[in-house]
């Protein structure tokens, strides 16, 4: 229940919740997984470069195809083991262009990227983690075909959790690259930037991914320092989330401002500056009187600004 009704309920955060059991001790039976995929009642997303494939029904297209309805896309596509629900196996088909392009062809399939399904709400929220897993995954098994170590070829293994090389026997594993995204505070002001990227009037937390032997409590304070001069001391750690454009964890946080002045790095971001709370709550609502907006309620920097416009935050 919300502390702001002028807000409106509380949105769901995207791509997270999934409702699949991800099965992970079937990955390995590779008999058994294609057995799993010749059954009625499994089920395979399909998914190519950032395209996903819908099939136009009626008032809601259905992103679920059965086993004999992709015959037509040949053998050229990789199949990943997305898990079971109710029992029943859920796969990404992972297609490579020439199936895409023939699916391009066909009037009774939409094509659409997965940041406008989620944005938009096409689909039911429960497919988004879904699709999000399987997205990340095609993305890394496109970049990954041949081996780091020493070149080869290398093929998919592990219901799609692995690439191995038979050459010189190295093991390669999907990737998750983590990134903190985080809301400096100040009392009852926030600090919100302008990436160079955002589509016009829009503010949003400051992002930056986590380095190599660094902590994420550092990496916030690191972040916030290089991108805005503002420097920062505690940290409280909100919520994370699954972000597959191509394969992040975004680490939701709130940190304590101890400095106030504004110092833009421009090569990082447009713009940066303070905001009142009753100003965000305004942009929050879609009534700025300016046009300002916040984040979609996909992402879950639009939960973390929410959380500080209805709440205390309170610094561990």
């Amino acid at each position: 229940m919300s502390s702001r009704p002028d807000l409106g309920p509380r949105p769901r955060l995207g791509y997270v919740t999934s409702p699949l059991e991800r099965a992970a001790e079937r990955r390995g039976d590779a008999g058994a997984l294609a057995a799993l995929a010749r059954e009625p009642a499994s089920r395979f997303y399909v998914l190519g470069g950032d395209a996903v494939a819908l099939k136009r029904s009626g008032d809601r297209d259905d992103p679920l195809f059965a086993g004999e309805e992709l015959r037509s896309l040949g053998d050229s596509a990789e199949a990943a083991f997305l898990g079971l629900l109710d029992g029943a196996a859920r796969f990404a088909l992972l297609c490579a262009a020439p199936a895409i392009a023939a699916l391009e062809k066909r009037g009774d399939i939409a094509l659409i990227d997965l940041r406008s399904i989620a944005m938009r709400g096409l689909l039911d929220h429960d497919h988004l983690s879904a699709l999000a897993a399987g997205r990340a995954l095609a993305n890394w098994h496109a970049r990954h075909r041949f081996c780091a170590n020493c070149g080869a070829a290398t093929k998919i293994v592990d219901g799609g959790w692995r690439r191995d090389c038979p050459s010189c026997r190295s093991l390669h594993f999907p990737r998750t690259d983590p990134v903190v995204i985080m809301l400096a505070i100040d009392g009852e002001r926030c600090l919100l930037g302008r990436s160079h990227r955002f589509q016009p009037d829009m503010w949003s937390c400051l992002a930056g991914f986590v380095e190599p032997g660094e902590t994420i409590e550092d990496a916030v304070r690191r972040e916030t320092g290089e991108e805005t001069g503002i420097a920062c001391g505690r940290v409280a750690y909100f919520a994370s989330q699954p972000w597959p454009f191509p394969m992040s964890l975004m680490i939701g946080c709130h940190v304590e401002a101890r400095s106030r002045e504004i110092v833009v790095d421009h090569s990082e971001l447009e713009d940066a500056r303070w905001f009142e709370r009753a100003e965000v709550a305004l942009m929050l609502a879609g009534r700025h009187p300016a046009g300002l907006a916040a984040p979609n309620p996909v992402a879950i920097a639009h939960h973390i600004i929410r959380t500080w416009v209805e709440s205390e935050i309170a610094f561990g």
